[in-house]
């Protein structure tokens, strides 16, 4: 271990020789002090969260994730190519403990750089806060610094009913493929229609079971998080909604009315207290318009709680941050132990733009094809290179999809807490698993590089 802290020592004094430290310090201050000052907000909460929390927040993840690219690259292919890297491997050290050692410090100096960040953007947070009208102090405090985590009601398995009504019209006459696929697709849309859709004149329930929470947070109000659709626009925008909360049969039952727009996120408060013996929410919506209105199955209705405060919060959305820079800097060394710097970083950059492009990724995958839509033939085009791309991109797509499922900024913003179960399975997945695949490839490569010619081809 000595070893290994003696190089993450040479890697932090190489930092500060080539006064990388100093400069990042300074674009970082820039960050998270000049950008709101030029980015003025509008005086309410939202603006305010809009400003502190996902602008400066994310500007400072891009240039820590940056620098890490180039330092990480740069470490590693600079030593090699002036013979730095050949006088000390032939000391009593191993490669892996040299790139390890990088590793390590590299992670110690993006930690240090994160931690004033994230600080000095609490503590701006908080002090810009103070300085809002009572009014939006309250929203602030109430949508914004808190730390709420959500429970929905388990999706159904509606997979029996669909096998069954197919294999019903499948009996009654013969089709080809390509008819009976269109049939599932009706099939499976109508049945999940038929759960999601609530006509005028009746009524929804949702069951949601909260007996593993605290006495404490069971006893506390709740927030409904809801949202619906409609096909007949109102030309007033609203709707009324109607709300029973409570246990069945019995007098503690609230009735809630609320006017709320279609198409967007709504939220409303429920009365502590209203759980039934069985530790169970029951929430009934009763639709008293004279259209339907269709709750979707994936984000139509949740239940949020407060789960911990915000600073709390907070840090485990930095120590996400930090779980991404200590991949990109694994996906940096990586490189590296190859290629040569310039090589290296124009690797490590492509590879962080194909993550930043995922919705283009996850466009081919879903299409099946890279051709895009082909207007004469009315529907996508197809090419003999969807047999080699599309493949690539589907398992690009399911490792991006990794790294992307935590979004500590969004969570941070609208209030939503990151678990410590979330924060576990990011230090899995970001950093054991793919760090950790990535870090074997490269500590491999470095070990069978031939150092020796490494000058001569520089």
């Amino acid at each position: 271990m000595k070893r290994i802290l003696a190089i993450a020592g040479l890697t932090w004094k190489s930092a500060f020789r080539y006064r990388l430290f100093w400069i990042l310090a300074l674009l970082l201050v820039g960050a998270v002090v000049g950008l709101p000052l030029l980015l003025k907000d509008d005086g309410t909460a939202k603006g305010l969260t809009q400003i502190l929390l996902t602008y400066t927040l994310s500007a400072v993840t891009a240039l820590l994730g940056i620098a890490t690219l180039w330092l990480s690259c740069g470490t590693m292919a600079t030593d090699v190519e002036e013979c730095q890297m050949q006088m000390v491997t032939v000391k009593p050290i191993s490669r892996w403990q040299i790139w390890i050692g990088k590793w390590l410090g590299i992670l110690g100096l993006n930690a240090l750089l994160l931690a004033m960040a994230g600080t000095a953007i609490f503590i701006l947070l908080q002090w810009r806060a103070s300085h809002l009208p009572a009014a939006e102090q309250k929203v602030l405090h109430e949508e914004v610094f808190v730390a709420r985590a959500s429970i929905k009601e388990p999706v159904p398995d509606y997979r029996p009913q669909i096998k069954a009504e197919m294999h019903a019209r499948l009996q009654k006459g013969h089709y080809t493929e390509a008819e009976a696929g269109e049939i599932l697709k009706q099939v499976t849309e109508r049945i999940i229609s038929a759960n999601t859709e609530v006509p005028p004149e009746f009524r929804r329930r949702w069951v949601i079971d909260l007996h593993t929470l605290s006495d404490k947070v069971r006893s506390e109000p709740f927030q409904l998080r809801v949202k619906f659709h409609t096909a007949d626009l109102n030309p007033a925008g609203t709707y009324m909604t109607y709300w029973v909360v409570g246990p069945t049969n019995s007098t503690r039952d609230v009735m809630l009315r609320q006017m709320l727009p279609p198409d967007s996120f709504q939220q409303f408060e429920i009365p502590p207290n209203l759980l039934d013996d069985q530790g169970r929410l029951v929430v009934d919506f009763y639709n008293g318009n004279n259209t339907s209105l269709i709750f979707p199955i994936e984000d139509g209705f949740e239940l949020l709680y407060n789960e911990n405060t915000f600073g709390v919060n907070f840090i485990r959305g930095v120590i996400i941050i930090f779980c991404w820079l200590a991949f990109l800097a694994t996906i940096g060394l990586a490189a590296a132990s190859l290629l040569s710097f310039p090589v290296a970083a124009f690797a490590s950059l492509a590879i962080l733009m194909m993550g930043l492009c995922s919705s283009t990724v996850s466009a081919v995958v879903e299409q099946g094809t890279i051709t895009g839509y082909d207007a004469s033939a009315g529907g996508y085009g197809h090419s003999p290179v969807d047999l080699i791309f599309v493949p690539i991109f589907r398992g690009l797509l399911k490792v991006i999809q990794l790294v992307e499922s935590f979004s500590p900024i969004d969570f941070l913003s609208s209030g939503r807490s990151i678990t410590w179960g979330q924060l576990g399975l990011a230090v899995v997945q970001i950093i054991l698993l793919l760090g950790g695949l990535f870090g074997a490839i490269g500590i491999i490569l470095f070990t069978r590089r031939e150092l020796a010619t490494a000058q001569g081809n520089s």
